[in-house]
């Protein structure tokens, strides 16, 4: 077994090939679902309040929101907003319970989301296609998340 210095520009020892080529390097789709998670419940959170302390922000008339009047969907947002918020930090921090909390709210926030879709359609969608991304992320790649020494 060859081993490469690192004297050698441009070459690498083979133990770090090894290494990447075990498949932790699709760990870093673990770490954007965290981040992803992060962002869009802080984007739920503010959505939220914005439902609830200035609902003239959002225009709709009463068939364009779905099971909830502005209030409910505000709470449910916050609600949901900090869960997400919460499951990603604990994605970053590895906890294993976080991979299936965060699959399980990912799916949650984009049936709410979809509910939602007539009162703030661009966030939604865009919403919707970042939780699909988290789902598949987590689902296809989740184990590989710690990387082995």
């Amino acid at each position: 077994m060859t081993e490469y210095h690192h004297s050698r520009p441009g070459r690498v020892r083979e133990a770090d090939q090894d290494h990447w080529a075990t498949g932790s390097a699709w760990s870093g789709w673990v770490w954007f679902a965290g981040l992803v998670m992060i962002m869009t419940g802080f984007v739920n959170v503010i959505e939220g309040l914005v439902a609830l302390f200035k609902q003239d922000y959002y225009i709709a008339g009463p068939s364009h929101v779905l099971v909830l009047n502005l209030t409910g969907w505000g709470w449910a947002h916050l609600l949901i907003g900090a869960l997400v918020l919460i499951s990603g930090i604990a994605l970053l921090a590895d906890q294993v319970w976080a991979r299936v909390a965060t699959v399980v709210l990912a799916g949650l926030n984009a049936i709410a989301q979809l509910a939602f879709i007539g009162v703030y359609p661009l966030w939604s969608i865009v919403a919707i296609m970042l939780c699909v991304v988290v789902i598949w992320a987590l689902v296809a790649h989740g184990d590989e998340s710690r990387v082995s020494p």
